[in-house]
C-alpha cells in the first residue's frame, strides 16, 4: 500500500510535504527489507506497511520532514512501538 492512500484529504500535506513522506516510507521500507527483519515477510508486509505509513505521517503532522528522520523514527517506533 502507497503511503499516499493513508495522508488526510483535508489539505494538510501539500504537494512538497507529500514527496517528503513519500521518500520517507520508501527509505523505511527498503531498510526494513533489506535487514531482513521478519516483519518485512510476505505475510506481514501489508501490515508492516501500514504502521510504517502511520507512523510517518503522525510524525510529520508534528511538524518533522526530514525524510532520514521520519524513516528513522518510524523504525525505531517498529523495534518499540510502546
Amino acid at each position: 500500500m502507497p503511503i499516499v492512500q493513508l495522508l488526510p484529504s483535508d489539505g494538510f500535506f501539500d504537494p512538497d510535504a507529500t514527496n517528503i513522506l513519500t521518500a520517507a516510507f520508501d527509505t523505511a521500507w527498503q531498510m526494513l527489507k533489506t535487514s531482513g527483519n521478519v516483519l518485512a515477510a510476505d505475510y506481514r508486509a501489508a501490515s508492516t506497511r501500514e504502521l510504517l505509513a502511520k507512523r510517518i505521517i503522525e510524525t510529520a503532522r508534528r511538524g518533522e520532514r526530514d525524510p532520514l528522520r521520519l524513516a528513522d523514527d518510524a523504525l525505531a517506533h517498529l523495534a518499540n512501538p510502546s
